[in-house]
């Protein structure tokens, strides 16, 4: 190929290109150090991180809140009075029992599944002495007259356990009983205490003064799961109850569920002729909620063999009043001055509960 003459051979231009670009390369290198910043020699390796600046916001006002309204008062409606209950036989609501009279029915939600038979309960201490009552006979408003007393013969003191079966709704069960007495010349105090596994414990106690005519009581208790109590208001010649049920009266000779059964030895151990079989003892008898007349038939001399061992025995039983009442059977025993060592106490549906003497653990 010809070229033109005064025109630059290709040779001159690849010269001419490698010239320039020899010049870049030395401005790229040696730009940075003459403007701006140096760079980091790790610049290349480092991480590129990018955060974004809010501007701040002004406070947002806060509106002050109302005041809350005054709290209305819940005005609870006062329960309406609920009706005594019906009179049911419970061992205890409406028999005594010569020891701890617990009724045989199991408690029907138990602490435990394994509650074990409760410690003698401890002796609570004796009240003051209440003025001496003469021995005398005694009309109730029903028209019934209360025994005379005309002489007693109060045993020392001592504490009973008994071995204890009974029989509630088909269910057979045992448990243990223990009964205390405490007395001096002129006050006393007693309990009575029933222990069953599953079934719990149920102790009634009474205190009072020692008197001509026996015993008069001054607060009759009955513990089970709660207790109730009564007073007796001899000034006023009234009995009140905790329970908040009516006051019943009193009259020289009124006992509790606990001290009639003292009294009622008391009065065989003094006299015992004046008492053949056939013959009643009427003892005006105060509860945890109301009083009733007791009225016992000394019913027969029996010999007894007992776990405690054989003893002769008189047999008295509670004569009912009513439809509803328990047949209550007593045995005391002369040579342990006439404390019982047996009581059976049996409801009209067939439950029943029979106490047997298995140890005197204070001697006579």
């Amino acid at each position: 190929m010809m070229r033109s003459k005064g025109m630059p051979s290709w040779r001159q231009l690849a010269l001419l290109a490698l010239l320039v670009l020899a010049v870049h390369l030395l401005a790229l290198k040696t730009a940075p150090g003459s403007f701006g910043m140096k760079l980091d020699p790790g610049a290349a390796t480092a991480a590129f991180t990018t955060r974004t600046i809010e501007p701040e916001r002004p406070p947002v006002p806060m509106t002050p809140l109302a005041p809350l309204p005054p709290p209305v008062p819940v005005v609870k409606p006062k329960p309406a009075p609920q009706p005594p209950p019906a009179e049911r036989p419970p061992v205890l609501a409406e028999a005594p029992a010569a020891t701890p009279a617990v009724p045989p029915e199991p408690i029907a939600e138990p602490e435990s599944s394994q509650l074990a038979l409760a410690t003698p309960t401890v002796q609570p201490p004796l009240p003051s002495a209440s003025p001496t009552v003469a021995a005398s006979t005694a009309t109730l408003p029903s028209g019934q007259a209360t025994t005379l007393v005309t002489a007693i013969k109060l045993p020392p003191s001592v504490v009973l356990q008994y071995k204890m079966t009974g029989g509630s709704k088909g269910m057979n069960y045992f448990a243990s009983a223990e009964m205390g007495w405490r007395r001096n010349s002129s006050e006393y105090d007693a309990y009575m205490k029933v222990s069953a596994m599953f079934l719990g414990s149920r102790s009634m106690t009474s205190v009072g003064s020692v008197t001509e005519a026996g015993l008069a009581p001054t607060r009759f208790a009955d513990k089970f799961r709660s207790e109730q109590a009564a007073h007796f208001e001899t000034d006023k010649r009234k009995v009140t109850f905790s329970a908040n049920t009516p006051d019943a009266p009193w009259v020289e000779g009124t006992q509790d569920r606990v001290s009639v059964f003292i009294q009622l030895g008391g009065m065989l151990a003094a006299k015992p002729g004046e008492f053949p079989l056939g013959s009643e003892i009427t003892i005006y008898t105060v509860g945890p909620r109301d009083a009733d007349t007791w009225t016992f038939v000394v019913e027969a001399e029996e010999k007894l063999q007992l776990p405690a061992g054989e003893f002769a025995t008189l047999k008295l039983t509670r004569k009912p009043r009513r439809e509803y009442d328990q047949k209550v059977e007593i045995w005391y025993a002369p040579s342990l001055d006439y404390l019982p060592v047996r009581n059976r106490i049996t409801q009209q549906n067939g439950d029943f509960i029979d106490q047997n003497l298995s140890e005197i653990i204070r001697p006579l």
